[in-house]
């Protein structure tokens, strides 16, 4: 088959959305080998971490114009592009598909990862919200199948974008390979040294933004006897932070990594006493799944997509409780055989986001429209 996919996140975002893009493409790549895979770009890609698959090929506007204006020509140009390569399938990896595309007889799948912009409109502006709205709408009415990467997501797409509930097909995403194998101890000494980590930690990965909620971590640790180490990007919200630090004499239990490497953060997450993680929502919560895959117990937020992340063996609690928090945090450090049980039953359960189920729950969808089709 030749497969093409929306491109942008893949070649141009690090995390989340990028993640997710350039994870299905590698996996459906290694399972599906003989199968051609078109990604397409809007421009010289920042991000290359798919160049060794022969079969993943990257597709830049093809004239001079829509080069200079990739941006229109993502949304619907592109589509001429599209037929001229002779697809099978076209899959928006990001709640996206462009317009016209349903006019070219090629099947299409659009992934949703949230809605988080209708729940939580006061984290957007009025123009990105009506924005990512439209185009929300568009794709999942007029692509073949949605997929939504957590039954959460899939009741907001039937609650807010009035879709039809038997169109919509969960499957969950996984992660990256390096999160699954066992790092060497001098390695994780070297990472230690290099980052000044403190001896034991309890960790946090994820945006520096007001939805992660990481000031609910640092009221529950203030009275604990334990550091913080967070990865992530600052944004506003840091100030926040910054100043409860200030505040409450927490600066130097607090460390902030930027610039982490992914072999370097499966490091730091193996070498954490407990993954926090008390985000208020999310479509899924892949730095759950990359904890469990480490054998790092977890404590995340009650209710929404938490537990289809964090399995029955993960602690829950309510993120805005920080004496809860707290408890379940000091609980766990102290009690090693509730640790190592979290741990194992964790790890165990992590596996049902293995690679080979996510390739062919993608594939036997993909097969299913085009036969449909057909």
């Amino acid at each position: 088959m030749r497969i093409g996919f929306d491109g942008k996140r893949a070649f141009h975002n690090a995390t989340g959305l990028g993640n997710y893009s350039r994870d299905l493409l590698k996996i459906l790549a290694t399972h599906f080998s003989d199968n051609e895979y078109f990604v397409y770009n809007t421009k010289p890609k920042k991000i290359d971490r798919l160049s060794s698959f022969k079969n993943i090929i990257e597709k830049l506007p093809e004239s001079n114009f829509w080069k200079k204006f990739s941006s229109i020509w993502r949304q619907g140009p592109i589509v001429k592009q599209l037929k001229k390569d002779n697809l099978d399938l076209y899959h928006g990896l990001s709640g996206e598909i462009p317009r016209g595309i349903e006019k070219t007889g090629i099947p299409t799948v659009v992934t949703i990862h949230d809605l988080i912009f209708v729940r939580y409109p006061k984290l957007y502006s009025f123009f990105d919200r009506k924005i990512h709205f439209n185009k929300f709408k568009y794709a999942a009415e007029k692509a073949d199948k949605v997929i939504a990467i957590s039954e959460q997501t899939k009741n907001d797409i039937v609650d807010f974008l009035k879709i039809d509930a038997s169109k919509i097909e969960v499957i969950y995403q996984g992660c990256h390979s390096v999160f699954k194998e066992p790092v060497s101890d001098d390695f994780k000494i070297r990472v230690k040294e290099k980052f000044n980590l403190p001896e034991n930690f309890i960790l946090n990965v994820g945006t520096i933004e007001e939805r992660k909620n990481l000031l609910s971590i640092l009221k529950a640790i203030k009275s604990l006897n334990t550091d913080v180490v967070v990865v992530g990007r600052k944004t506003e919200y840091y100030q926040k932070i910054e100043s409860y630090l200030k505040e409450n004499n927490l600066r130097n239990r607090v460390h902030f990594l930027e610039g982490v490497a992914l072999k370097e953060l499966a490091s730091i997450y193996q070498m954490a006493d407990i993954f926090v993680y008390p985000s208020i929502f999310e479509g899924f919560g892949i730095p759950i799944i990359e904890a469990l895959y480490s054998k790092t117990p977890v404590i995340t937020t009650k209710g929404g997509v938490f537990p289809e992340a964090g399995g029955p063996n993960s602690c829950y609690v309510n993120p805005n409780d920080s004496q809860e928090f707290s408890k379940a945090i000091e609980e766990i450090l102290k009690d090693k055989s509730l640790h190592n049980e979290m741990a194992e039953k964790g790890h165990t359960f992590v596996q049902k986001f293995n690679d080979d189920v996510i390739a062919n729950n993608v594939m036997k969808l993909y097969r299913s429209i085009i036969d449909e089709r057909s």
